[in-house]
């Protein structure tokens, strides 16, 4: 069950209209361009969701980086480049967080 202090601090990243569809976006990984049937695992690249929202890539990067600090998302490196996927096992506990509490 997510606490207060982390239930305030996930509405406060959601509450950006960009970050909830990044959010959206990433729940179809492969509906993003030169995307591979193994690249799911690992999720998208940074690059290529800073391409589809037409963010700067400093902007794009602290955006995921709230999703990730709030649990919605992680992150993976590999080499340079960082690969971004919902977390669905904590987004599933943050629904029924929710339900719970509503």
């Amino acid at each position: 069950m997510f606490s207060e202090a982390e239930l305030l601090a996930v509405f406060r990243a959601l509450s950006n209209p960009t970050r909830r569809q990044m959010l959206v976006w990433l729940k179809d990984p492969m509906g993003f361009p030169g995307q591979e049937p193994g690249d799911v695992e690992i999720g998208v690249c940074v690059t290529d969701i800073q391409q589809r929202v037409g963010l700067g890539q400093s902007t794009t990067s602290q955006y995921l980086a709230m999703l990730r600090q709030v649990g919605l998302v992680v992150a993976t490196r590999r080499g340079k480049w960082t690969y971004y996927r919902r977390d669905e096992a904590n987004i599933a506990r943050l629904l029924e967080t929710l339900r719970d509490v509503f």
